[in-house]
């Protein structure tokens, strides 16, 4: 029997992440993620991120877990989701604002992480002209409480729908802030750290960023101290349907299912 892990090829999941423009959710993503205090600190504090000879080792990592959670088996989703939360299990952050300890595993802080990512991938994907009917968009967020398990959360606990997503996203806008402590993303990626043999993608990386922040809501950009203006709003959206059409060819799910056929 062929197991095709969390989602299948049949779910709004594979059809929506075998799209190469989600690249650019899983950057806006990270900069929704960023403005929650704590998940953020829990990073600074944590990892290797602001390390520059390390944190493409960490995003390479980052980027492999997102894979095998939507492509991989049940059976190396539950390898890499037992990794992680073993992970965040021992590991805690400081918060200067309260003077409290907290857990990296403190389901407040993940669910605004998956909320984040969900929010990111949908709003790309149908903002660069994916074709998704509201009900279908449903089904997505729906589909993603499997990928909230993963990490620790309930699924009962995440939005499943894109009404109880956009609610919960205004809900938690009163405790958002980018910390001062942490380095502008947007000035990172003028430069950011790469291998060797990715030299020649130097200058396309701050494009990435500045497009990930340009599909940002409105008052997301401005807790990063950017313009936030309509004319962002359309240039983001254009691009995002240039790139999209331009990268028509490429698909990655169907990759999948051919490599795991031959193997089978």
């Amino acid at each position: 029997m062929r197991d095709d892990g969390l989602f299948g090829p049949e779910s709004v999941t594979w059809r929506v992440m075998g799209e190469p423009i989600l690249l650019i959710g899983g950057f806006r993503a990270l900069l929704m993620q960023g403005l929650h205090p704590r998940a953020m600190r829990g990073v600074l504090q944590n990892s290797a991120l602001m390390d520059p000879n390390e944190a493409w080792a960490r995003f390479m990592r980052t980027t492999e877990f997102v894979r095998v959670r939507t492509y991989g088996t049940r059976a190396e989703v539950e390898r890499a989701g037992r990794r992680v939360r073993k992970i965040h299990s021992m590991l805690t952050g400081y918060d200067p604002d309260t003077g409290e300890t907290f857990r990296l595993d403190d389901p407040d802080a993940l669910r605004w992480v998956h909320v984040g990512e969900v929010d990111s991938y949908l709003s790309v994907a149908r903002r660069a002209g994916l074709r998704l009917s509201d009900s279908e968009a449903d089904q997505f967020v729906l589909e993603w409480r499997r990928a909230a398990e993963v990490v620790g959360l309930r699924a009962s606990d995440v939005p499943g729908s894109v009404a109880e997503l956009r609610d919960y996203i205004e809900a938690q806008r009163p405790g958002l802030r980018f910390v001062p402590e942490a380095a502008h993303p947007l000035r990172q990626s003028l430069n950011v750290p790469l291998p060797l043999y990715l030299i020649p993608l130097k200058p396309v990386v701050p494009a990435i960023a500045l497009l990930a922040f340009a599909s940002l809501p409105r008052w997301a950009r401005r807790l990063y101290g950017l313009p936030a203006t309509p004319v962002g709003d359309l240039w983001a959206t254009a691009t995002l349907r240039a790139l999209h059409t331009g990268l028509a060819p490429v698909r990655y799910a169907p990759k999948v299912l051919n490599i795991r056929h031959r193997a089978a």
